[in-house]
Protein backbone atom coordinates (compact mmCIF):
# COMPACT_ATOMS: atom_id res chain seq x y z
CA UNK A 1 0.00 0.00 0.00
CA UNK A 2 1.50 3.32 -1.09
CA UNK A 3 1.36 6.66 0.68
CA UNK A 4 -1.61 7.78 -1.41
CA UNK A 5 -3.58 4.68 -0.44
CA UNK A 6 -2.76 5.21 3.22
CA UNK A 7 -3.88 8.84 2.99
CA UNK A 8 -7.17 7.90 1.32
CA UNK A 9 -7.83 5.20 3.88
CA UNK A 10 -7.08 7.56 6.75
CA UNK A 11 -9.36 10.26 5.34
CA UNK A 12 -12.24 7.84 4.84
CA UNK A 13 -11.75 6.56 8.37
CA UNK A 14 -12.03 10.15 9.59
CA UNK A 15 -15.27 10.63 7.67
CA UNK A 16 -16.64 7.39 9.07
CA UNK A 17 -15.62 8.61 12.52
CA UNK A 18 -17.41 11.90 11.84
CA UNK A 19 -20.52 9.98 10.86
CA UNK A 20 -20.34 7.92 14.07
CA UNK A 21 -19.68 11.05 16.12
CA UNK A 22 -22.71 12.86 14.67
CA UNK A 23 -24.90 9.84 15.36
CA UNK A 24 -23.58 9.61 18.91
CA UNK A 25 -24.21 13.30 19.56
CA UNK A 26 -27.73 13.06 18.20
CA UNK A 27 -28.47 9.97 20.27
CA UNK A 28 -27.13 11.71 23.36
CA UNK A 29 -29.29 14.74 22.63
CA UNK A 30 -32.38 12.57 22.21
CA UNK A 31 -31.69 10.72 25.48
CA UNK A 32 -31.15 14.00 27.29
CA UNK A 33 -34.34 15.64 26.09
CA UNK A 34 -36.70 12.69 25.82
CA UNK A 35 -35.30 9.84 27.85
CA UNK A 36 -35.52 7.57 24.83
CA UNK A 37 -32.90 5.99 22.67
CA UNK A 38 -33.00 6.52 18.96
CA UNK A 39 -30.34 6.30 16.30
CA UNK A 40 -30.85 8.18 13.03
CA UNK A 41 -30.09 6.68 9.67
CA UNK A 42 -26.98 8.25 8.31
CA UNK A 43 -25.58 6.90 5.10
CA UNK A 44 -25.63 7.95 1.49
CA UNK A 45 -23.56 7.73 -1.57
CA UNK A 46 -20.51 9.84 -1.89
CA UNK A 47 -18.21 10.91 -4.65
CA UNK A 48 -14.86 12.15 -5.70
CA UNK A 49 -14.17 15.54 -7.14
CA UNK A 50 -13.28 16.10 -10.75
CA UNK A 51 -9.85 17.37 -11.51
CA UNK A 52 -11.59 20.05 -13.48
CA UNK A 53 -12.56 22.59 -10.87
CA UNK A 54 -16.20 23.74 -10.85
CA UNK A 55 -16.87 27.07 -12.47
CA UNK A 56 -16.23 29.85 -10.00
CA UNK A 57 -18.59 32.82 -9.94
CA UNK A 58 -17.11 36.28 -9.72
CA UNK A 59 -18.19 36.70 -6.11
CA UNK A 60 -19.00 33.89 -3.70
CA UNK A 61 -21.53 34.58 -0.94
CA UNK A 62 -20.21 34.99 2.58
CA UNK A 63 -20.55 31.71 4.48
CA UNK A 64 -20.44 33.60 7.81
CA UNK A 65 -23.38 35.80 6.84
CA UNK A 66 -25.34 32.90 5.38
CA UNK A 67 -24.79 30.81 8.52
CA UNK A 68 -26.09 33.64 10.71
CA UNK A 69 -29.08 34.05 8.41
CA UNK A 70 -29.90 30.34 8.48
CA UNK A 71 -29.51 29.97 12.24
CA UNK A 72 -31.66 33.05 12.80
CA UNK A 73 -34.31 31.77 10.38
CA UNK A 74 -34.42 28.41 12.16
CA UNK A 75 -34.68 30.16 15.54
CA UNK A 76 -31.90 28.09 17.08
CA UNK A 77 -30.42 29.36 20.32
CA UNK A 78 -26.60 29.06 20.16
CA UNK A 79 -26.43 28.79 23.95
CA UNK A 80 -29.01 26.01 24.19
CA UNK A 81 -27.93 24.09 21.08
CA UNK A 82 -24.24 24.74 20.37
CA UNK A 83 -23.79 21.39 18.60
CA UNK A 84 -26.45 22.22 16.02
CA UNK A 85 -25.02 25.69 15.50
CA UNK A 86 -21.57 24.23 14.93
CA UNK A 87 -22.96 21.68 12.49
CA UNK A 88 -25.01 24.26 10.57
CA UNK A 89 -22.04 26.60 10.33
CA UNK A 90 -19.98 23.85 8.72
CA UNK A 91 -22.84 22.91 6.39
CA UNK A 92 -22.98 26.47 5.10
CA UNK A 93 -19.21 26.55 4.58
CA UNK A 94 -19.48 23.42 2.42
CA UNK A 95 -22.61 24.79 0.70
CA UNK A 96 -20.47 27.71 -0.50
CA UNK A 97 -17.26 25.78 -1.21
CA UNK A 98 -19.08 23.16 -3.28
CA UNK A 99 -21.12 25.81 -5.13
CA UNK A 100 -24.37 24.20 -4.00
CA UNK A 101 -25.80 27.70 -3.73
CA UNK A 102 -25.80 28.00 -7.54
CA UNK A 103 -28.64 25.45 -7.82
CA UNK A 104 -30.15 26.08 -4.37
CA UNK A 105 -29.67 29.83 -3.85
CA UNK A 106 -32.15 30.23 -0.99
CA UNK A 107 -30.26 29.09 2.11
CA UNK A 108 -33.47 29.17 4.16
CA UNK A 109 -34.92 26.39 1.98
CA UNK A 110 -31.94 24.05 2.30
CA UNK A 111 -33.86 21.68 4.59
CA UNK A 112 -37.21 21.54 2.79
CA UNK A 113 -36.14 18.30 1.12
CA UNK A 114 -37.14 14.95 2.57
CA UNK A 115 -33.74 13.33 2.09
CA UNK A 116 -30.35 13.79 0.46
CA UNK A 117 -28.09 11.34 -1.33
CA UNK A 118 -24.95 11.14 -3.42
CA UNK A 119 -24.75 9.31 -6.72
CA UNK A 120 -21.48 7.78 -7.86
CA UNK A 121 -20.04 6.78 -4.47
CA UNK A 122 -21.13 4.45 -1.71
CA UNK A 123 -22.06 5.59 1.79
CA UNK A 124 -23.14 2.27 3.21
CA UNK A 125 -20.97 0.61 5.80
CA UNK A 126 -19.69 -1.96 3.31
CA UNK A 127 -18.77 0.53 0.55
CA UNK A 128 -18.26 3.81 2.35
CA UNK A 129 -16.34 6.26 0.19
CA UNK A 130 -15.86 3.84 -2.68
CA UNK A 131 -16.33 5.28 -6.16
CA UNK A 132 -18.51 3.70 -8.81
CA UNK A 133 -16.45 3.84 -11.97
CA UNK A 134 -18.26 5.18 -15.00
CA UNK A 135 -20.88 6.87 -12.81
CA UNK A 136 -21.34 10.59 -12.43
CA UNK A 137 -21.18 12.26 -9.06
CA UNK A 138 -24.12 14.38 -7.98
CA UNK A 139 -25.62 15.59 -4.73
CA UNK A 140 -29.27 14.58 -5.02
CA UNK A 141 -32.06 16.10 -2.94
CA UNK A 142 -35.28 14.10 -2.71
CA UNK A 143 -38.73 15.56 -2.34
CA UNK A 144 -42.27 14.35 -2.91
CA UNK A 145 -44.76 15.99 -5.25
CA UNK A 146 -48.29 14.95 -6.22
CA UNK A 147 -48.85 13.59 -9.72
CA UNK A 148 -51.93 14.27 -11.83
CA UNK A 149 -53.86 11.75 -9.75
CA UNK A 150 -52.85 13.36 -6.48
CA UNK A 151 -50.52 10.53 -5.54
CA UNK A 152 -47.19 11.63 -4.08
CA UNK A 153 -44.16 10.58 -6.09
CA UNK A 154 -40.48 10.96 -5.29
CA UNK A 155 -38.66 13.61 -7.27
CA UNK A 156 -34.87 13.88 -7.49
CA UNK A 157 -33.31 17.34 -7.65
CA UNK A 158 -29.63 17.78 -8.46
CA UNK A 159 -27.94 20.27 -6.14
CA UNK A 160 -24.49 19.77 -7.60
CA UNK A 161 -22.83 17.97 -10.48
CA UNK A 162 -19.17 17.00 -10.12
CA UNK A 163 -18.30 14.88 -13.17
CA UNK A 164 -17.18 11.26 -13.35
CA UNK A 165 -16.43 9.56 -10.05
CA UNK A 166 -13.00 8.30 -11.12
CA UNK A 167 -11.81 11.83 -12.01
CA UNK A 168 -12.95 13.44 -8.77
CA UNK A 169 -10.22 14.73 -6.48
CA UNK A 170 -10.07 13.04 -3.09
CA UNK A 171 -10.39 16.21 -1.03
CA UNK A 172 -13.43 17.36 -2.97
CA UNK A 173 -15.03 13.93 -2.68
CA UNK A 174 -14.63 14.06 1.09
CA UNK A 175 -16.23 17.51 1.25
CA UNK A 176 -19.25 16.22 -0.67
CA UNK A 177 -19.60 13.28 1.72
CA UNK A 178 -19.30 15.57 4.72
CA UNK A 179 -21.93 17.97 3.38
CA UNK A 180 -24.50 15.19 2.96
CA UNK A 181 -23.73 13.58 6.33
CA UNK A 182 -24.04 16.89 8.16
CA UNK A 183 -27.25 17.75 6.28
CA UNK A 184 -28.74 14.42 7.39
CA UNK A 185 -27.66 15.08 10.96
CA UNK A 186 -29.52 18.40 11.08
CA UNK A 187 -32.52 16.88 9.33
CA UNK A 188 -32.69 14.20 12.03
CA UNK A 189 -32.91 16.96 14.65
CA UNK A 190 -35.76 18.59 12.75
CA UNK A 191 -37.64 15.31 12.42
CA UNK A 192 -37.25 14.79 16.16
CA UNK A 193 -38.70 18.24 16.84
CA UNK A 194 -41.63 17.53 14.51
CA UNK A 195 -42.63 14.34 16.30
CA UNK A 196 -42.15 15.95 19.68
CA UNK A 197 -44.57 18.71 18.67
CA UNK A 198 -47.12 16.12 17.55
CA UNK A 199 -46.78 14.24 20.83
CA UNK A 200 -47.29 17.46 22.77
CA UNK A 201 -50.69 17.76 21.13
CA UNK A 202 -51.94 14.38 22.30
CA UNK A 203 -50.16 13.34 25.49
CA UNK A 204 -51.51 14.33 28.95
CA UNK A 205 -49.82 17.43 30.33
CA UNK A 206 -48.76 15.58 33.48
CA UNK A 207 -47.15 12.69 31.61
CA UNK A 208 -43.42 12.63 31.03
CA UNK A 209 -42.14 11.44 27.64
Amino acid sequence: MGYGDVFMSTTLDKLKALNDKLDAKLTEQIKTTDGTKETPKSTTRTTRKTKKEPKEPEVKPSSDELAKQLIRHMEIDPVQEPVRVENLTRIVELYVDLNIYEKAPDIEKLFIYKAMNISGIGLKEEDFGQIREGKYVQVIAITYEPDKNGKKKAKNISLGYFGKAETLEEEYKNQIIEFVLRWRYEKAFQNLEHYRDLLDRVRPNDRLF
